[in-house]
């Protein structure tokens, strides 16, 4: 099934503060897999990202078959009622084909922009939501009392065609027991293979600790730096290059047992009809490979 992804980023400041976690590492650019559309959640430094939901909806109204999912949206900048109703609203319309995929960010203008909550409260945000969603997508009647959310018993619509699938970017270990405790699957950025393999021992050690039977589903994101032509330099970065050297690069982390990959091809495209021929390009020598 042909897909399409989406991100958040809309605040641009005039002179930002440190970032979260990653200090003041410039984040990674949107996220696009040839035939998934998956769209980022990016609400500070890109300088004209749509808003995910209204853009998956423009693409639902266009599509019949293509997935539609977020790389991810950064769930404690939304409110956790809201946002449920949202995606339920957008898998109801577009027939079931939305995958939420969830993060928790970086910026701190963002979390201030937003107003939710704090930067520090992050994680809590995020397990609210994830409550939330669970309660506002089952049966009526619905209710839920929380930090942030109160939802008197009420029937509450429209329901996701199906259940939504939700995939986390989890890292450390509490993300990793989050994911394994209430999500579907993994959405990892790329690091080094043996970063990536030790992470993915890592969690399925912690699925069979904890008692999780259900299959984790994966899916790699990777910023490919694509050229038409073969990168020749000895400082050639992994995933930089043309197709077959991207796909070459891809290989170990299929052997590792990754389902899918959504590479970003956007950094060396410069318009929509560049960004379509590359994306066919690695998609075409990607399958003549098996990936």
């Amino acid at each position: 099934m042909a897909s399409r992804c989406v991100g958040e980023r809309g605040q641009v400041p005039a002179a930002r503060r440190d970032q979260g976690r990653m200090g003041s590492a410039e984040p990674a650019p949107p996220q696009q897999e040839h035939r998934t559309r998956w769209r980022i959640n990016a609400t500070v430094h890109y300088r004209s990202v749509a808003d995910p939901l209204v853009t998956l909806t423009l693409a639902a109204a266009v599509t019949e078959r293509a997935r539609l999912g977020t790389s991810v949206l950064v769930a404690p900048l939304h409110l956790p009622f809201q946002l449920a109703r949202s995606l339920a609203s957008l898998d109801a319309a577009s027939g079931g084909r939305l995958v939420a995929g969830l993060g928790t960010g970086w910026s701190l203008d963002e979390y201030a922009a937003a107003s939710v909550a704090s930067f520090e409260k992050r994680g809590r945000v995020l397990d609210e939501v994830l409550d939330v969603c669970r309660a506002v997508w089952g049966p009526d009647s619905v209710s839920y009392e929380g930090e942030w959310t109160t939802i008197a018993p009420s029937e509450v619509g429209p329901k996701p065609a199906r259940p939504i699938p939700v995939l986390l970017a989890a890292s450390n270990e509490r993300s990793m027991r989050r994911l394994v405790d209430r999500a579907d699957g993994w959405m990892p950025g790329a690091s080094t293979v043996e970063q990536t393999a030790a992470a993915w021992r890592r969690l399925r050690d912690l699925a069979a600790e904890r008692g999780r039977t259900a299959p984790i589903q994966t899916v790699l994101r990777v910023n490919a730096w694509y050229t038409p032509t073969a990168y020749q330099g000895a400082d050639r970065l992994p995933f930089q290059g043309d197709a077959k050297q991207i796909v070459a690069d891809l290989a170990p982390y299929a052997e590792l047992g990754f389902e899918e990959f959504l590479l970003d091809l956007q950094a060396t495209t410069r318009d929509g009809q560049e960004l379509t021929d590359a994306a066919a390009d690695v998609y075409a020598t990607a399958r003549a490979a098996g990936i």
